[in-house]
């Protein structure tokens, strides 16, 4: 009961932790900062923060680094953290942190839609768990295209009360909600299809890299290098790299705490209860972000926003429901293959024994001779 307990409250303060990213991102951006800075500026404290545990953990057990895997790594840092990053904040400067949060609820779908082309996922659609991963998906990309495409009215107003701050970039977070479909919702949809190519990769990674922490050093120093080329390519003045108070714990924010500390977390309950468990915690990012964004930068909420959340929440219950039904159906199948084979092996040592030379009638040197 205590490690279960402990366990739930660990999710919940990774999903506070996210949610505090995405408002406090939402208002430094709004507040005049440059998505492509703020990108490079978080995997460069991601790995100043990640690398001591890298170097003292896994000093002794980390593996052989091959051009292989280094490469493999090198597509993470890409996939995982430089191209997901920058769709990812210049969709949420472009939209509001209810929208985005509901969106980030698609990474299972999409990972299984790609799992399945690269044979790393079977469909399945004749049993009931194949049947229910589909549909899940299906539900989930039609609730994202309802709540991008379609707001109708308003829900919930805006509240009396708010952050001061927030009301000093000049910025409404109602209005970006009305932006462009393609430079909002639609790159925070692709931020979470990258997300899902990132998850397929990484997991090869892992079976020939047993270095979880080498290996997320490796990929944030080279997204580091990645972003910060690209950032001052798109951003050359190095007055639009100057960060105030606000801006600094943003980004030293996100990179310790929403990937070192983050990570920590979730790699902890993930091999305590198991990925499954851990991605039933995603829609409450979604209830977090929504309500702090409501009550901190008086976003208004909307019935196509609403209607759309819910609707991806079910498909991914959906999703997740099928996912382990079909966890456990072949857990099973793995449970009689195994007696089975242990049942040949102790049959097929029945019969070898009586031919035996040694073999005198005595069970003793029976044992002796196997």
């Amino acid at each position: 009961m205590g490690k279960d307990l402990l366990a739930f409250v660990v999710m919940v303060i990774v999903q506070l932790a996210f949610a505090g990213m995405i408002i406090i991102t939402k208002l430094v951006m709004d507040g005049g900062m440059n998505p492509f800075v703020q990108s490079a500026y978080r995997p460069i404290f991601a790995t100043i923060s990640i690398a001591p545990f890298a170097c003292f953990l896994e000093r002794k057990s980390r593996p052989k680094l091959t051009r292989s895997i280094l490469f493999q790594i090198f597509l993470c840092s890409i996939f995982g953290i430089t191209v997901n990053q920058y769709v990812y904040f210049i969709g949420l400067k472009n939209s509001t942190p209810t929208v985005v949060s509901a969106i980030d609820n698609l990474i299972p779908a999409f990972t299984f839609l790609i799992a399945v082309p690269v044979g790393a996922e079977k469909l399945r659609l004749r049993s009931i768990a194949g049947q229910a991963k589909l549909l899940g998906t299906i539900v989930c990309v039609g609730g994202a295209m309802l709540l991008s495409l379609y707001h109708g009215k308003v829900v919930i107003g805006q509240l009396g009360f708010h952050w001061k701050y927030a009301e000093s970039t000049g910025k409404d977070v109602n209005s970006s909600g009305h932006g462009n479909f393609f430079s909002g919702p639609f790159l925070v949809i692709m931020s979470s299809l990258t997300y899902a190519i990132w998850l397929i990769i990484q997991g090869k990674v892992n079976e020939k890299y047993a270095a979880p922490y080498t290996c997320i050093t490796l990929m944030c120093l080279m997204a580091s290098v990645e972003s910060v080329i690209i950032g001052f390519c798109v951003v050359p003045k190095l007055s639009e790299w100057a960060l105030n108070p606000i801006r600094a714990i943003s980004v030293v924010y996100n990179g310790v705490v929403c990937t070192s500390f983050a990570y920590f977390l979730s790699s902890w309950c993930i091999e305590r209860k198991g990925p499954l468990y851990v991605s039933m915690f995603n829609p409450l990012l979604l209830v977090i972000s929504a309500f702090l964004s409501w009550t901190l930068l008086r976003e208004k909420l909307y019935l196509g926003v609403v209607v759309g959340s819910i609707i991806i929440v079910i498909g991914l219950y959906g999703f997740l429901w099928g996912q382990k039904m079909e966890t456990s159906t072949d857990d099973d199948i793995e449970v009689v293959v195994n007696k089975e084979k242990n049942q040949s092996t102790k049959i097929d040592l029945e019969l070898q024994l009586p031919q035996n030379p040694s073999f005198n009638g005595h069970p003793s040197a029976a044992r002796t001779e196997l």
